[in-house]
């Protein structure tokens, strides 16, 4: 019997921010503008990019809006 494992996963990067009128709905944080990539990997070799902006709280980190 053969056994197959894939190792996928995604790491996000926040490559500049700067600050936007609003607060965070989940903790009241503030809100700031991000200029964002996601890099999907595959046994830790890289294989797909996408960059795209998005709003994020500053306290709690959570994606608030996102513009891709």
């Amino acid at each position: 019997m053969v056994f197959f494992c894939f190792l996928v996963d995604q790491k996000r990067k926040v490559h500049s921010s700067k600050p936007a009128a609003g607060f965070c709905s989940r903790c009241g944080g503030g809100a700031s503008v991000a200029d964002m990539s996601t890099a999907t990997r595959f046994c830790y070799v890289p294989f797909y990019w996408k960059s795209w902006k998005a709003i994020i709280c500053t306290f709690c980190g959570a994606i608030l809006r996102s513009y891709r």
